[in-house]
């Protein structure tokens, strides 16, 4: 009876997400374009036509920018810039969860529940978008990422049901 107890009622599930990033948005928080609309900006940058690449280093954990900021340049004075606004994404997302259920019947109408969690279970770098906003400037700035999401999380817990 008490191996049955042990080794009995166990489940465990998961959930592995792969995904493409999340579009950049392009913006200036100026208001170049002369059109007056600060609480809904309209400003883009343009593009440099200087013949360098959009992305040089991809990998955010270099310090480096995420794609190169002097493919863009300021928009002309009274004018939108001509960068499409959304077209290209930042990195994308490999997470897995992880979880472990055990229960136990303690009597006919009584269970013991235990749960295991594990939210980004291999602690895999989950990098948010790099700023697209023209104006943030210098390191850190445009093209740069500054922040991941959660790292591994574990909880568990224990529930009486009855």
């Amino acid at each position: 009876m008490l191996a049955k107890r042990l080794t009995g009622g166990w489940a465990l599930s998961g959930i592995t997400t792969f995904a493409s990033g999340q579009p950049i948005q392009l913006s200036e928080t100026d208001d170049n374009s002369l059109s007056g609309t600060f609480l809904a900006p309209v400003d883009v940058p343009s593009y440099a036509d200087n013949g360098s690449k959009l992305y040089v280093d991809r990998n955010p954990r270099h310090g480096n920018p995420y794609f190169n900021p002097n493919y863009f340049v300021q928009e002309p004075l009274g004018q939108i810039g001509n960068a499409m606004r959304r077209f290209f994404v930042g990195p994308g997302l490999n997470n897995s969860n992880l979880a472990l259920l055990k229960t136990t019947k303690l009597s006919e109408t009584k269970e013991l529940q235990f749960r295991a969690e594990t939210f980004n279970v291999f602690n895999h770098a989950q990098f948010n978008n790099p700023s697209g906003d023209f104006n943030n400037t210098g390191q850190g700035g445009f093209g740069y990422v500054t922040s991941a999401r959660d790292p591994r999380i574990m909880q568990v817990a224990l529930k009486l049901l009855f």
